[in-house]
């Protein structure tokens, strides 16, 4: 009883039906967090008759193990780099990105996955994937800084 009642009220939540029974909306997620060191200074751009937006790439990295027989405490340690492009619109947000992020700093960002597609100079179409900041968190140490 219990469980079908909670089954019925999470459906609710998940789907809008719209008055053409063969048409239903789910609901999805598109959510990203990301918690690395910026690796560069944020831009500000603005495009003629569009808002602003700030602009820095983010490092992430990966770390593992290579394991080396059946122990896993001994082996090669390696690491993987991956940047990320994030760019903020929140007015507020962004002018704080802008104002105190700096090459170096430690940041959480949440946001979602948008992607693109544009044209380079040689005409040939490039995709893109961006993060779109919602909320950022300044982590740096008062070290790097300082540098």
């Amino acid at each position: 009883m219990l469980r079908s009642a909670s089954m019925q009220m999470f459906r609710q939540v998940v789907r809008y039906s719209s008055t053409d029974a063969n048409f239903t909306l789910e609901k999805s997620i598109n959510r990203v967090q990301l918690l690395g060191r910026v690796g560069q200074d944020p831009v500000m751009r603005q495009v003629e008759g569009r808002n602003p937006v700030t602009i820095f790439s983010l490092a992430t990295n990966e770390m593992w193990r290579t394991a080396d027989g059946e122990t896993t405490s001994t082996g090669e340690i390696n690491q993987k780099t991956s940047w990320h492009r994030v760019s903020v619109f929140r007015p507020g947000l962004r002018d704080m990105a802008y104002q105190y992020i700096k090459r170096g700093s430690r940041v959480l960002v949440e946001g979602k996955l948008d992607y693109g597609e544009y044209m380079d100079k040689n005409q040939v179409r490039r995709q893109t994937t961006t993060i779109i900041a919602d909320n950022i968190l300044f982590l740096s140490d008062n070290d790097r800084e300082s540098t």
